[in-house]
């Protein structure tokens, strides 16, 4: 376990790692879809220790710090797929589930712009639809108020960590680009 890791008390898998990942690859080598996705698999490991590290810079807040980190994505999942009982847990597994499957495969919107737009550019559209569909979804599908109801906290969670995804998943694709 890292040093970051290990200080956040956050165990990633080290292949998520973006130093892990990068180390293990030819980047010349690589289809722009494959780094795409790496790039966003590391940007969902950068917004996990994102969350991790907000969690030890506010100690005496107690359980989610935004949606993202909240039972709503599994809540959702769960009501897309029709599961009639889920638990807490399962919730919380699903949530995760969607967490590193759209967080990796989004990645690809990133390579797309990139093949369109130089940098900062890229990035900047990819987090302008990245804070869209954040801001949009979750009050759609009727899991939580539209966001100019959320406490600042949570607007500040959200845009916090979702900046940290976007300058992850944009320096990993950049870097195998």
């Amino acid at each position: 376990m890292g040093a970051i890791q290990r200080e956040l008390g956050v165990r990633l898998p080290a292949a998520l790692l973006p130093a892990a990942a990068l180390s293990r690859v030819n980047p010349g080598r690589l289809p722009w879809p494959i780094r795409s996705v790496l790039g966003g698999a590391a940007g969902t490991a950068t917004m996990t220790l994102a969350y991790a590290g907000e969690r030890r810079l506010r100690p005496k807040v107690s359980g989610s710090l935004d949606y993202d980190d909240s039972l709503v994505p599994g809540q959702i999942v769960a009501g897309i797929l029709h599961l009639a009982t889920v638990t807490d847990r399962e919730e919380n597994e699903l949530g995760l589930a969607l967490r590193w499957g759209y967080g990796s495969v989004f990645g690809l919107w990133h390579g797309v712009l990139r093949r369109k737009l130089s940098e900062p550019w890229a990035s900047v559209a990819f987090g302008g639809t990245l804070m869209t569909a954040t801001l949009t979804l979750f009050p759609l599908l009727g899991r939580t108020p539209p966001p100019w109801h959320w406490p600042p906290s949570v607007v500040a969670t959200a845009f916090g960590t979702h900046a940290a995804y976007v300058g992850a998943v944009a320096a990993v694709d950049d870097h195998m680009h």
